[in-house]
């Protein structure tokens, strides 16, 4: 399978995000070329593609699927397995949030619950317990912002984004507002 310039270019890149997003370059560029390719994809194929060994693949089509992010598709007459991946790019960002949720905020929640549970020795360990409070009523809010977030349809989730930057102009215009009251 030959890419274009034009997907190499999006798969390098992908490659790259892909350590930021909780996986490596490599599945990072595997999970890139199955986003774009219009068709089921072996792994011959993704080896040959992204110019990588058949075990490197092998691995990172594991992870992808532990991620939940690729289908595993048959083809009549065929015994390769083929993979796309998993729905819409929306449903697919979705599923990256809910799984980096699971993994990193889901873990730092229970840890914070257990430490606020444990009674303060001293004046130290009672002020450390304050901070660690801030800290969970932050992510604790942001975990229920998140569970909101992820019921919405495509189209509202959409709206709602776009109405972000909305929300800026409108905070500043209050802000001012404010500020021009007299006696301020």
């Amino acid at each position: 399978m030959k890419l274009s310039s034009q997907a190499q270019a999006f798969v390098l890149h992908f490659g790259e995000m892909g350590s930021r997003w909780g996986f490596n370059r490599t599945v990072g560029q595997m999970f890139a070329l199955l986003t774009i390719h219009n068709k089921p994809v072996n792994a011959d194929q993704l080896a040959e593609a992204l110019k990588i060994s058949r075990g490197n693949v092998s691995m990172g089509l594991k992870e992808l699927q532990a991620w939940r992010l690729i289908e595993l598709h048959h083809q009549p007459g065929d015994r390769k397995d083929y993979f796309t991946a998993s729905g819409s790019i929306w449903d697919l960002a979705r599923t990256v949030f809910e799984e980096r949720r699971k993994r990193e905020l889901d873990p730092t929640l229970t840890l914070l619950r257990q430490l606020l549970l444990t009674e303060p020795r001293d004046e130290q360990e009672t002020e450390a317990q304050k901070k660690i409070q801030e800290v969970y009523s932050l992510l604790e809010m942001l975990d229920q912002f998140a569970n909101t977030l992820s019921k919405l349809e495509h189209k509202d989730l959409a709206k709602l984004m776009k109405l972000g930057s909305g929300l800026n102009k409108l905070l500043d215009l209050k802000a001012g507002a404010k500020a021009k009251k007299p006696g301020k």
